[in-house]
């Protein structure tokens, strides 16, 4: 059984008329005690982040204060440890201290000098966690910049709400189209966890074929079906002690949401051909890119299910949305395919920018993505923001020539105009603000067509 993070003080010693006289001075300083006999298992009962401190005889039956000391800080260096010791035992107590040993107290010693050393133990102990977590937080916050590029609002207030539900044991439902990233999202919330050091199972419901997601899910024993000749682990069962991140959850068929709402409420699993139940210490994160409330009302999706879900949703913005961060996301994706292949950086230009901005990106960022991997590798990208306008712009990483970049610039901003509606080959022309007859040289010279502009009328052009 772990110590009650409510407990300050740990009390060792095992002449037990002066523990219990030392456990009273303690409690009527208002101080709250554990006294023990012996020192062996208290590290495995003490978290690394328990707030108190430890006060120990030195010789002791079985382990002695020394090796405490040693195994405690091969847990947490930053522990308090105070030693008591009898009066030969001074030398001992000089190599503790150089060993990192808080305090040692000398026998016979006042109360107030136990209760003074004990004070300020605590006082730094509190210092440490606080800095701690001061630490955690803002390597958390360089985790989730970092993983979800972006200074756009909705991004910030995504990175806001990853960092307060990561630290909670709430299930999550992610909420997002396809490519939004929300397996990243997922690994997220995992990471920033105190679940991080288990393991985080990822499966694609829709993935799964009808036949086998029951098996994959909660696992079968022997003979629970034609084939089944040996015991199987489901995915449930392998993921406990950490999390589980369920992708397309409105793929899966209403017999098998009614057994994953049983595993919500209950936190038990049963092998298929089983009769025994498993508890499990699990988070589930699922996600979809439907809207499960409009798949209940349709009868495609349990609503019990949906409501039990749906206690923390997070939305992940569509690139769309997010203004400028493709801009970013571009870059910084076009960079890493660069060193990964050792190529030069190339930089945006203006026109590309532009292009990259009316983007209507349906793939989302792993539509960006793999653009960003082709620029980075000098091929040329057309983005087309619908199949009925290839004219919406052609990207290439551009060389670093100035009348080559011009030259790209003038293209691209052209390419761009193409993908607004125009009546005729003057509207196009004014809103560019070139004569006609400039206006046609430019599009055979850069191979563009104003045919490709929507809405054209073919009597002007």
């Amino acid at each position: 059984m772990s110590i009650d993070n409510q407990i300050q003080v740990v009390l060792i010693d095992d002449d037990p008329h002066l523990r219990q006289a030392l456990c009273q001075t303690l409690d009527l300083a208002g101080l709250k005690v554990l006294p023990l006999g012996e020192a062996s298992g208290l590290t495995a009962r003490l978290s690394r982040d328990w707030p108190g401190v430890v006060v120990s005889d030195i010789r002791m039956p079985g382990m002695d204060g020394l090796e405490l000391l040693a195994e405690l800080h091969g847990q947490d260096p930053d522990l308090p440890v105070l030693l008591i010791t009898g009066h030969g035992d001074v030398p001992l107590a000089v190599q503790a201290m150089r060993a990192g040993a808080y305090d040692f107290l000398e026998k016979p010693f006042a109360s107030d000098a136990l209760l003074d050393s004990v004070r300020r133990a605590l006082a730094l102990r509190r210092l440490v966690l606080d800095n701690r977590s001061l630490r955690l937080a803002l390597s958390d916050r360089q985790q989730l910049s970092t993983r979800l590029v972006g200074h756009s609002p909705q991004m910030l207030r995504l990175r806001e709400q990853i960092g307060a539900l990561a630290a909670t044991k709430a299930d999550v439902l992610i909420l997002g189209e396809t490519g939004a990233g929300k397996e990243v999202v997922a690994r997220a919330l995992h990471d920033l966890s105190s679940r991080r050091s288990g393991p985080f199972v990822a499966i694609n419901a829709g993935a799964l074929a009808e036949s086998v997601v029951e098996s994959e899910l909660f696992g079968h024993e022997p003979g629970a079906f034609t084939g089944a000749q040996k015991r199987r682990i489901g995915k449930f069962e392998f993921a406990n002690g950490g999390t589980l991140f369920l992708d397309e959850i409105e793929s899966m068929s209403l017999d098998v949401q009614v057994k994953l709402l049983r595993l919500l409420q209950e936190r038990v699993v049963e092998r298929l051909g089983g009769n025994q139940l498993i508890p499990l210490d699990i988070r589930i994160i699922a996600a979809t890119k439907e809207d499960l409330r409009q798949a209940a009302d349709q009868g495609r999706f349990r609503a019990d299910l949906y409501y039990r879900l749906n206690v923390a949703p997070l939305r992940i913005p569509p690139l769309r949305e997010r203004g400028e961060d493709a801009l970013m996301l571009f870059q910084h994706f076009a960079d890493e395919a660069s060193s990964r292949h050792g190529l030069p950086l190339h930089e945006l230009q203006p026109g590309q920018r532009a292009l990259l901005l009316r983007h209507s990106w349906p793939g989302n960022v792993r539509e960006l993505q793999n653009a960003a991997e082709r620029f980075a590798l000098g091929l040329e990208l057309a983005l087309d923001n619908t199949q009925d306008n290839p004219a919406a712009g052609v990207l290439t990483s551009t060389p670093g020539g100035l009348s080559e970049q011009v030259e790209q610039f003038e293209k691209s901003l052209i390419a761009a105009e193409l993908t607004r509606p125009h009546s005729s080959v003057r509207s196009l022309a004014e809103a560019l603000g070139v004569p006609r007859k400039t206006l046609h040289d430019k599009l055979r010279k850069h191979g563009l067509n104003f045919a490709d502009s929507a809405n054209h009328s073919a009597d002007d052009e």
